[in-house]
């Protein structure tokens, strides 16, 4: 049997649906922005994972020094909703990104990262289109295998790339450990700053990153700021990683059974296209609140298959049933719109205005 608010969402909405509880959302940014403040860095809270100008302004108004997008198209969205510090975390390459880049940097402040001599060029012609210096920092390697570069050495050979071509300045170093990689990146870094300052230069910004390091906010010697994404809403991988409790999971999907054709299985309205196939290294699809020893086995594109054999518990056709996902951000980027709820009340439409910005 649905609540009555899952009842009312499914009447005047339909599932699957996005449904957040902006009571747990403020709830969220404060207590992470807590963490921050008692850390002595700054919160640039990266947006990838709500993709809304809106809840960007909540986290701003919450002491947040500015965010962090990944994409470029994400970056404009939040400058058209009003927000002025953006870093953007990742290499831009190409004359069409270069032109947007300039135009963007034209009306706010943007500070692009960098892991090669390639974007570094590049970087110069929007800063030539804008008018005005852009600020690049130097991702780092320090564990993840990703992006960034992989020693001291040429993190301190692009800084000296950067001051030397027209328009950029250097403004630090951007870093995302692995969550039992503290000492190694603090290692990286004071091998870094030291070849760094042979050269004259002084990171102003020093980023460390993820919602699963909020346990280790602080440990970098230096660090100036933190980019954590997820914890505005949680998920799955947040609760498994230690950061964040059932009661911190903020955005759930509300799906819907629409088959139970043998005892020990049934099908939801929520397939890959909206729980997506990111296992995120758990069991299953997500985790099912009001069934949770059911297993979210696999998926078709609108079918989610469920593998009842192991529940105590087992919904009837036409439940509505409240999914916490794996990996919320991926999630996110399915939907046009979420519900927006506090306690049992429907309180409006949050637009994903940054959905599908893949470039």
């Amino acid at each position: 049997m649905a609540s009555p608010l899952a009842a009312k969402i499914a009447r005047e909405y339909g599932t699957p649906a996005l449904v957040v509880d902006m009571d747990r959302v403020e709830r969220n940014i404060a207590r992470v922005q807590k963490i921050c403040d008692d850390a002595g860095v700054a919160n640039r809270p990266h947006i990838k994972t709500h993709k809304s100008p809106l809840l960007a302004r909540l986290q701003i108004e919450a002491g947040a020094k500015g965010i962090t997008c990944q994409k470029l198209g994400e970056a404009e969205v939040m400058a058209d909703g009003g927000i002025n510090d953006i870093l953007i975390s990742y290499n831009l390459i190409g004359d069409e990104k270069m032109a947007r880049l300039g135009a963007l940097l034209a009306r706010t402040s943007v500070t692009v990262a960098a892991d090669n001599p390639v974007v570094i060029t590049g970087l110069r012609v929007a800063a030539a289109a804008a008018g005005r210096a852009l600020p690049v920092v130097i991702e780092c390697d320090t564990g993840r295998k990703r992006a960034g570069v992989e020693t001291p050495a040429e993190a301190i050979a692009l800084a000296g790339q950067i001051v030397s071509t027209p328009g950029l300045s250097f403004a630090g170093l951007l870093m995302y450990p692995t969550e039992t990689g503290w000492s190694e990146a603090q290692r990286f870094y004071d091998e870094a700053l030291a070849g760094l300052r042979e050269l004259g230069l002084d990171p102003a910004i020093v980023s460390t990153g993820g919602s699963p390091n909020l346990k280790n906010v602080g440990k970098l010697k230096g660090a100036t700021e933190h980019r954590p994404g997820t914890y505005i809403y949680n998920d799955r991988m947040q609760v498994a990683a230690g950061v964040a409790t059932w009661d911190d999971c903020a955005l759930h999907v509300y799906s819907t059974v629409v088959s139970r054709a043998a005892p020990g299985r049934g099908i939801l309205d929520a397939g890959s296209k909206t729980l997506t196939a990111d296992t995120g290294g758990l069991d299953g699809y997500g985790l099912i609140l009001e069934h949770p020893e059911a297993r979210i086995a696999r998926f078709a594109e609108e079918h989610g298959f469920l593998d009842l054999t192991k529940s105590n518990t087992r919904p009837a056709v036409g439940d509505v049933v409240r999914i916490v996902p794996n990996h919320v951000c991926v999630v996110v980027n399915m939907a046009d719109e979420a519900v927006m709820v506090r306690g049992d009340e429907i309180v409006g439409i949050l637009p994903v205005a940054a959905r599908g910005k893949l470039r």
